[in-house]
Parts: structure tokens; C-alpha cells; sequence
């Protein structure tokens, strides 16, 4: 039987990494029930890297990093002092989630998080297949595996479906570079829920849960079901990760990236149980269906 461990992302909980909030946010995801706490790497220079691994072994929590990079740091430019600014940005968050004891960076790892005003270059996308070669070969020496996040046309030009996705792994050509697929950027891109988990299949590395419009689980129109169900038939096994963002909690670099300008929630910790006691439910009534 997969039993898929379940993660929450910090912006649940906290917009920001002093070692208070870090501190919140690691007890509050432990007793909402989670296996595994994701951090975005945003604010990195504010995180302080021991503490936090400290705190995640102690309360027996895993850790997976994620982020995007931004127009002035972007693998995917034209300018190589702006690629190799990206670049460096890209080696500093695979050293701090090593050294956090994660195993998984995952994110938009090939472009800025906004939108673009033209298509992506031919250069710009031989830049981006040079750089993830070099992180991933990096990566494959610390045993840790990269994630391709499929994020929609608003937040990057690069990649916004499973198969472009995949073709950037193919060119990539390291097989510690898995896809991850979010529910959020698949209803605003895909055709459905199935076809590009049974597309991706077992280079599905993680998953990210997400309302439509980022508020409670089953609250929007996401047709859930099909998406578990899904999961299952490809027997996924890795991390299941809960996101969303509201403006009563803010990230000081990353809520303008994501334009979280409405307030859908309030009480951070009621969401977190919420929506942990909603995707064991789905895992249970789609498990072998």
C-alpha cells in the first residue's frame, strides 16, 4: 500500500524565517499532523540554517526547499551576467537544503516568477539546460534530486505543462530531475487532472495541492477526485504537499511574486488540520479505486 508523506508549505503559517517564526511554524506543522514541512528559499539570507535543522530533527518533521529565481538573476536570460547570478542563487539553495537535511529542492528552479512579455528564446532555454546540468550533477554528488515545478504561463515562459516539463528533463538528461506537478497551475493549463500524471508517470517526484483560487481544500472547483485517483494509478509515492497563501499572512520578497492580494483565510493552524484531514480522506477513498 503507497503511503504518500504529507507536506505543508511555511506560508501557512508564517510570511517570514527569523528564528521565532521558524519556530511557530515548525511546532504548528507538526501538531496540524504533517510529515514534512516545505520552505521557500526566497529568504534565504534571512534563514538560519542550523536552527531551523535543529528544530525540523526535534520535532521529527522532514524538510523539502523550493523557489523560483528573480528577472534580475534568471537562468533563462539572454545576458550571462544575469544567468550566472541565477546560477549562484540556484548552487547557494541546493547547499542550504542539503545542509537543512532535505533531499529535494524543487521550484520554477529555471526562471524568474513572473510574467513574461515575449516567448522563450532559443538561447535563453540553452541556458537554462546548461545551468540545470551543471546543479543537477551537483546535486546527484549530495543524493539529493531536483524538481521541475509546471507553473503557469502568468509565472514563467519555460515551462507550463507536464510535457514541456518532461522535454526539459529529456534535455536536461539526469535522473535525479523529477517533475512536480501542482494543481493549481494544472487547472489553469492542462486539459485535466489524469492525462499528465499518466503522462509523467513514475518521474513524478512531488506534489503540490492547492485550491483554485488558494483557499480551503474543496472550497473552489478542483475535481480532486480525479487527481487522487490519478496518483494512485501510477502509484505514487512520494511527498503530497499542501500550499496556499492568503494576505493575512505575508512574505516580505515572495506574496507580491505570487499577487496574493486576497485575504481567504485568517487562522493558519485551522487550515493546515483542514486540509491534512482532507487529503488523507482523498487518499483513502481513491486508494486502489
Amino acid at each position: 500500500m503507497t503511503v504518500n508523506p504529507l507536506g505543508v508549505h511555511a506560508l501557512v503559517f508564517s510570511g517570514g524565517t527569523t528564528p521565532d517564526e521558524v519556530t511557530a511554524t515548525v511546532r504548528q506543522a507538526k501538531a496540524a499532523g504533517y510529515d514534512l514541512l516545505e520552505l521557500s528559499l526566497h529568504d534565504l539570507d534571512r534563514l538560519d540554517v542550523s536552527q531551523t535543522r535543529r528544530e525540523l530533527r526535534e520535532a521529527g518533521l522532514d524538510v523539502a526547499c523550493s523557489r523560483g529565481l528573480a528577472f534580475d538573476a534568471d537562468v533563462s536570460s539572454e545576458d550571462p551576467d544575469v544567468v550566472a547570478r541565477g546560477a549562484r542563487l540556484l548552487h547557494d539553495s541546493l547547499e542550504a537544503t542539503h545542509e537543512l537535511g532535505g533531499t529535494h529542492l524543487t521550484g520554477a528552479l529555471y526562471s524568474a516568477l513572473g510574467k513574461y512579455g515575449r516567448p522563450l528564446g532559443a538561447a535563453g532555454r540553452a541556458n537554462v539546460v546548461a545551468v540545470l546540468r551543471e546543479l543537477a550533477a551537483e546535486a546527484d554528488g549530495k543524493g539529493m534530486t531536483l524538481g521541475l515545478e509546471v507553473c503557469n504561463r502568468y509565472e514563467t515562459n519555460v515551462v507550463n505543462t507536464a510535457a514541456d516539463a518532461l522535454r526539459l528533463a529529456d534535455d536536461v538528461g539526469h535522473e535525479n530531475v523529477t517533475i512536480h506537478l501542482d494543481v493549481y497551475h494544472m487547472n489553469i493549463e492542462e486539459d485535466d487532472f489524469v492525462r499528465p500524471v499518466h503522462l509523467v508517470g513514475d518521474r513524478l517526484g512531488y506534489v503540490h495541492v492547492g485550491e483554485n483560487h488558494r483557499g480551503y481544500l474543496g472550497s473552489g472547483h478542483l475535481d480532486f477526485g480525479s487527481f487522487f485517483r490519478a496518483l494512485d494509478d501510477v502509484a505514487y509515492s512520494g511527498p503530497i504537499t499542501f500550499e496556499s497563501f492568503s494576505s493575512a499572512v505575508v512574505s516580505p520578497t515572495l506574496s507580491n511574486d505570487l499577487a496574493i492580494w486576497r485575504d481567504l483565510w485568517q487562522d493558519g493552524p485551522a487550515l493546515a488540520r483542514h486540509a491534512h484531514a482532507f487529503m488523507t480522506a482523498q487518499l483513502e477513498a481513491h486508494r486502489g479505486a
